[in-house]
């Protein structure tokens, strides 16, 4: 026989309170004495009680849920700021939604829509670009928006952005003090801002240098990539002596080319500067240098935003990435 569930009403008649203190008392900040709080902690807790936030949610138009909207959850970086940004979100009373997309933009769209049906409190959109009109729907449905590394901004929403361009810059001018000659970019068809912006940085850097770059690029963002454009870069005339990939997977790729297909030593022959800090740059096999992403100082930033009062003003929060060095680059 199914039992029916345990209601706030039981709690109250246990703890000898009125229904309505057993609602402050699982309310933070609500005025309840300590005293009424304990006893209605140790009722729900002898009848397996729990506060069902979603029809909270319908009461004050709040449930606590954040969607994260994001495509290629299962890279390394991907992964590691999805992980960062759900604890940062449920250390503040948040949950946060996963839905997976592919990169478009009608994907995105579509994810927003659900979001919405969902009566999602924020979205926090990683990958594609929601259009401006689909943007003001979230917003009149009281939703707010995070744009994590995008480059157009929407109005009443947070913008939270890496210096992609100014890291492509420095990379350059790390290879260049290596003395490399015939430095190369290394990169995928992705087409991400992230990506295009680091690209354009180090493009800009050696035009200004009077230096050719050679360019590969392929496919996804993927080691097998890095495997691809390495090789293809490698077995030029005029081989390269530096490459800036565009995220470590290529780099890996791009190192293990070098390594196994053309017995190739890193550094002493080819330089290799990466761009994430994953996990993988730190193992002894790789050593990579690389430019580190903020990933916390994203994800303070975007909890930071949904914690505060809403308003229709859009931010853009722009934050610096650091050169890590190790050893695939001469010194």
């Amino acid at each position: 026989m199914i039992k029916n569930k345990v209601s706030a009403k039981d709690v109250a008649e246990l703890a000898g309170v009125s229904r309505t203190a057993v609602s402050r008392a699982f309310t933070p900040g609500a005025s309840v004495s300590s005293e009424t709080r304990a006893k209605v902690h140790a009722a729900a807790e002898t009848l397996g009680y729990h506060v069902n936030n979603l029809a909270r949610g319908l009461l004050t138009s709040t449930t606590g849920i954040v969607a994260l909207i994001a495509a290629e959850i299962q890279t390394p970086y991907r992964s590691f700021l999805l992980a960062t940004l759900s604890e940062k979100l449920q250390a503040a009373g948040k949950v946060g939604l996963l839905i997976n997309t592919d990169r478009s933009d009608e994907s995105v769209a579509q994810a927003l829509r659900q979001a919405i049906s969902y009566r999602t409190d924020a979205a926090i959109v990683l990958s594609g670009m929601p259009d401006a009109s689909l943007a003001e729907t979230c917003l009149r449905n009281g939703m707010r928006l995070v744009l994590i590394n995008r480059n157009e901004e929407l109005p009443g929403t947070l913008r939270v952005r890496v210096d992609d361009f100014a890291a492509g810059r420095q990379a350059f001018a790390s290879l260049a003090a290596a003395g490399c000659t015939r430095p190369a970019l290394a990169s995928s068809l992705a087409g991400t801002p992230s990506l295009e912006d680091r690209c354009r940085g180090f493009r800009a850097a050696a035009a200004e240098a009077g230096t050719e770059v050679i360019e590969e690029a392929s496919g996804m963002t993927s080691y097998q990539t890095g495997l691809d454009v390495g090789t293809r870069l490698l077995t030029r005339p005029e081989r390269p002596d530096g490459v800036f990939c565009a995220t470590d997977l290529v780099a890996c790729g791009v190192v293990d080319a070098a390594r196994r297909r053309f017995k190739l030593r890193v550094p002493e022959d080819v330089s290799v500067i990466g761009f994430d800090d994953i996990e993988q740059a730190s193992w002894e096999s790789y050593n990579l240098t690389t430019f580190r992403q903020p990933v916390e100082d994203i994800a303070d930033a975007t909890v930071t935003y949904l914690s505060e009062a809403a308003d229709d003003t859009p931010r853009t929060v722009t934050l610096q990435s650091r050169l890590v060095w190790r050893g695939s680059i001469l010194d």
